[in-house]
């Protein structure tokens, strides 16, 4: 990526300042001007669909999951000393994601589910 983007910390920087990663504001506003509504998705449905379906394929360890998604750990202590733990296996977790989502973008099988009734 560094190629596409500089030797910047963030892949996505704040237009704001290189030093701050890009806002979910940012990332929803990019979804209505795009034609999704707020009830279609959102910058977090991202991060949802991507750990339902990480979690769900049963590959990978639920705390690299976690990690990949950057969920911090409540535990201070304990992020001090896990910081890259789970590195490798989130590499080919990246893999895998990225290659699914070349799979569904070459005519794979994309379930739609129905609406259902807000509660």
């Amino acid at each position: 990526m560094q190629a596409l983007t500089g030797r910047g910390t963030y892949v996505f920087p704040s237009i704001r300042s290189a030093s701050r990663p890009m806002s979910e504001n940012t990332i929803n506003g990019a979804l209505r001007r795009l034609g999704y509504s707020g009830d279609e998705m959102t910058a977090h449905g991202f991060r949802s669909t991507a750990s339902s379906l990480l979690n769900e394929s049963g590959k990978w360890n639920p705390d690299a999951i976690e990690r990949a998604l950057s969920h911090r750990e409540a535990n201070q202590v304990r992020a001090a000393y896990h910081r890259s733990i789970y590195w490798p296996e989130r590499v080919q977790m990246a893999q895998w994601w990225s290659d699914h989502l070349d799979m569904l973008r070459q005519g794979g099988e994309v379930v739609r589910f129905p609406k259902t009734a807000s509660v």
